[in-house]
């Protein structure tokens, strides 16, 4: 087979396995456009495992071509199947009428690894101190710094005297729930997940 056929198989199979997923999920009715395409179903699949990814993300891991993802996905929008929210420069998607804009403003957050890590650190342990989350995560102080202002003027993180997550246990649980499509921290964290519920600042 030539390169060009092995790649466009691997992008086949790539959709169908989306798909799959799409057509087992609530998100999949929307009407019959008459293509064949499974991209549609693809897509109502991935966002559905993966809310809050950002196009180019969906758009890569689909090996959809940018005119091909942004057509499906003004079609999923229009029919309120898929919604989205700007997210600075980036556009993030998320089952429509599913996530409250706190959840959906987390999941942006939590596909953000540095953001994530934090996240995850002060659910372990909520007296780590910001020199130690600039250990753990292997960034500098000013890094956590300025996270930690995103953070707090999203809503996820207060900063009087030291950080405290705001909402725990949703965000414990958005972690818990989707967290095969994270990184391997939240993969862990999930795995602690039951003495983390009675997290108390």
């Amino acid at each position: 087979m030539t390169r060009d056929g092995s790649v466009d198989e691997d992008k086949r199979a790539t959709l169908r396995r989306f798909a799959a997923l799409g057509a087992a999920s609530p998100l999949a009715r929307f009407t019959d456009d008459g293509s064949d395409s499974d991209a549609p179903d693809a897509i109502a699949g991935y966002v559905s495992a993966h809310p809050g990814a950002h196009f180019s993300k969906l758009r890569d891991d689909l090996q959809l071509g940018t005119g091909e993802a942004q057509h499906h996905l003004h079609r999923l929008e229009k029919e309120n199947i898929v919604a989205s929210r700007k997210d600075g420069d980036y556009r993030r998607y998320f089952p429509a009428g599913q996530f409250s804009e706190f959840e959906q403003v987390t999941l942006g957050y939590l596909r953000r690894a540095t953001a994530r890590g934090m996240l995850v650190a002060l659910l372990r342990d909520p007296s780590i101190t910001a020199s130690e989350l600039a250990s753990v995560l292997d960034v500098s102080r000013p890094t956590i710094s300025n996270y930690a202002g995103d953070l707090e003027a999203a809503g996820l993180l207060t900063r009087e005297g030291s950080y405290a997550i705001t909402e725990p246990e949703t965000i414990l649980t958005l972690i818990v729930r989707y967290a095969d499509s994270f990184g391997d921290d939240a993969a862990a964290l999930a795995s602690e997940a039951d003495s983390l519920f009675r997290y108390d600042p």
